[in-house]
């Protein structure tokens, strides 16, 4: 079940995020990324988004957040996690269909951590530009426009 996160879910957006992030994206990052990163995904740093208005949905499988999708400003990917062992799932997929219904813009983008990559480029979304590094966390921007993903 894809839902929007309410302010009790917090905890376990959190968690899900850092077993996702400790799993496949710590290890290639600095020190510093990985607290750039613990900061953006504290319980109360997704509580104080949802509160400014970025849409973020939770994925429940037997009434336990298993994935959680950010969406800021109506076109930006801020955070999109799986729990490692509810991967390969179609979690993915049916999270990413769903916050592309509060896409409001021609482009959606991501800064894409190098092991998802592919991933997204699964999903349709194209690579812009070169690997960059930002607070210690290197990424791949990538775009997508939401109308051809909705038409399909």
């Amino acid at each position: 079940m894809i839902r929007k996160m309410v302010a009790g879910d917090a905890v376990a957006v959190s968690n899900v995020c850092m077993a996702a992030f400790m799993k496949s994206v710590a290890p290639e990052l600095s020190q510093e990324g990985v607290n750039t990163f613990k900061s953006i995904a504290e319980p109360e740093a997704f509580n104080r988004r949802a509160a400014q208005g970025h849409v973020i949905l939770v994925a429940e499988k037997n009434q336990s957040v298993v994935g959680v999708i950010e969406l800021k400003a109506g076109q930006h990917i801020a955070m999109f996690f799986v729990e490692p062992c509810a991967q390969r799932l179609g979690i993915g997929r049916a999270l990413l269909d769903a916050v592309l219904e509060f896409a409001n813009k021609d482009e959606v983008t991501v800064k894409a951590s190098l092991s998802s990559v592919t991933a997204y480029e699964r999903f349709g979304f194209k690579r812009v530009g070169t690997v960059a590094v930002e607070s210690g966390l290197r990424y791949q921007a990538l775009s997508l426009n939401p109308r051809e993903v909705k038409a399909d």
